[in-house]
């Protein structure tokens, strides 16, 4: 197979933006961080875009890409410090805001990164264990218990209702 092209790449850029952008947003809970975190992993994607030898593999190298730095920012210490302001940003809309989204995202916020990382992967993106595994490279062992402490975690804070003691039972 041919080395892929610029086209190539700028037709991954447009199919997987959306889906980035949403698994990065919920990582990180901010939109502004969320839209560096993509474009920061799809510029890491393009570093590597000539090694790439399979184009119907490159939309999950670019989500492992990403979830790889997000968790590399994590680890700064200065990632989380706060930023003073005399206002308070305007938040971006959304065509699908369901009244509960502030709290789901205030929630995962409180989850360890990644313990967020596994529910963002596993519940929003829909990968199974081993593919969540392998774009975060832990052991499937480690997704299970990892989901099992964040789905207790987000019932503590949201309520069985919300987090229904059968999610993540069979979710493989």
């Amino acid at each position: 197979m041919p080395p892929p092209t610029d086209a190539d790449y700028t037709e991954l850029v447009h199919a997987c933006w959306p889906g980035l952008y949403r698994t990065a947003y919920l990582l990180l809970g901010d939109a502004a961080e969320a839209e560096d975190l993509v474009q920061t992993a799809l510029a890491k994607t393009y570093a590597s875009w000539s090694k790439v030898r399979d184009l119907e593999a490159a939309p999950a190298y670019a989500r492992t890409t990403l979830v790889n730095t997000a968790t590399s920012w994590f680890r700064r210490r200065s990632w989380r410090n706060e930023r003073p302001t005399e206002t308070l940003p305007d938040r971006p809309g959304h065509e699908h805001d369901p009244t509960d989204r502030p709290t789901l995202v205030a929630a995962l916020a409180r989850l360890a990164p990644r313990q967020r990382a596994v529910v963002v992967l596993r519940f929003y993106d829909d990968l199974s264990v081993a593919d969540t595994a392998t774009a975060l490279g832990v052991t499937e062992g480690t997704v299970k218990s990892q989901t099992s402490d964040a789905l207790a975690t987000l019932r503590a804070l949201l309520g069985d209702e919300a987090v229904p003691q059968t999610l993540g039972a069979h979710h493989d």
